[in-house]
């Protein structure tokens, strides 16, 4: 050991984890990491897993082809230990390579019935669609606007689905006729910001505008801004995800525990590798609306 001391020693992590099996290596699978939402989940991810032995490995998806090459060469035994897949629903053709991976995996902001013997961590986006647009419809606004992504897309997300589904829910539920006039499909700040601008320049415009997230809501924002609208008192604007730009323009949001969920997703992963008999478990997360600055009832 004073020789150890005195070289500086460091012993050779390659060659203990090939001496016992494992990687010691943990995988996520992530669309678009530098995406906000996105981000924060990948928090919760990294300081979580920060506390065990495992090193974190990320493969960003940008390409709708690396999501089946992903799928099928990352959760083997012989490069990982476990994954996390965050946002990316597998096809029906890929979910073979995931229900038959020779490692744990758990399931991030996405659900697939094919796949109940993964934990699975989800957030019931069309319970928080429904709810933005009930309160939208509470301080009397019967002309909504919803600036969503393409519900049919590349990558299997879900999410904007759901809310979209939510949102047409609830205006059926008030008896408020669904107008396609008023949906505008979307992606980020800028296509946003276009979308809006269609939306708002309409003959017959909407009094509100529910976006999908929080970053497309800063595009409406700003589309009002151009037309020279006033928020909240021309235009009522609701985000999605409650990201830090959401507190900062003091936008209305729909708040979804984006950190929670990566957090939560490593715990049951590291049970899983524990204790490999670990039940798998489906958890959906609340949501909260958060009301700030941007909605208020029509003028």
């Amino acid at each position: 050991m004073q020789v150890v001391k005195e070289l500086d020693y460091v012993p050779n992590l390659v060659a203990q984890r090939l001496s016992t099996g494992r990687t010691l290596t943990i995988a996520v699978i992530v669309p678009f990491f530098t995406t906000p939402s996105v981000t924060e989940r990948l928090s919760g991810v990294v300081r979580t897993l920060a506390k065990s032995e495992y090193d974190l490995v990320i493969h960003n998806i940008e390409e709708p082809e690396q999501r089946t090459d992903c799928f099928r060469t990352i959760p083997r035994q012989e490069r990982v230990d476990g994954a996390l897949i965050i946002s990316i629903s597998p096809t029906d053709e890929e979910v073979p390579l995931l229900a038959e991976a020779g490692v744990p995996i758990v399931l991030i902001d996405m659900h697939h019935p094919a796949l109940g013997m993964l934990h699975q961590v989800a957030v019931d986006d069309i319970a928080g669609g429904k709810l933005v647009t009930d309160y939208l419809i509470k301080l009397g606004h019967t002309k909504i606007g919803i600036v969503s992504d393409p519900i049919d897309n590349p990558f299997g997300f879900t999410a904007s689905r759901d809310r979209a589904f939510g949102y047409r829910w609830a205006l059926e539920a008030a008896g408020i006729p669904y107008r396609p006039e008023y949906y505008e499909n979307s992606y980020g700040r800028q296509e946003a910001r276009e979308s809006a601008r269609k939306l708002l320049t309409l003959p017959e415009r909407p009094t509100a505008i529910f976006a999908s997230s929080d970053m497309q809501a800063v595009g409406v924002l700003e589309a009002a801004r151009q037309l020279g609208l006033r928020i909240p008192q021309d235009l009522s604007v609701v985000g999605y995800d409650d990201v830090e730009i959401a507190d900062i323009l003091g936008l209305t949001t729909m708040r979804q525990m984006l950190y929670e969920s990566g957090q939560r997703g490593v715990e049951l992963l590291l049970e899983t590798l524990e204790n490999p008999e670990t039940e798998p478990v489906y958890e959906v997360l609340p949501t909260e609306l958060v009301i700030r600055n941007t909605t208020a009832p029509p003028s």
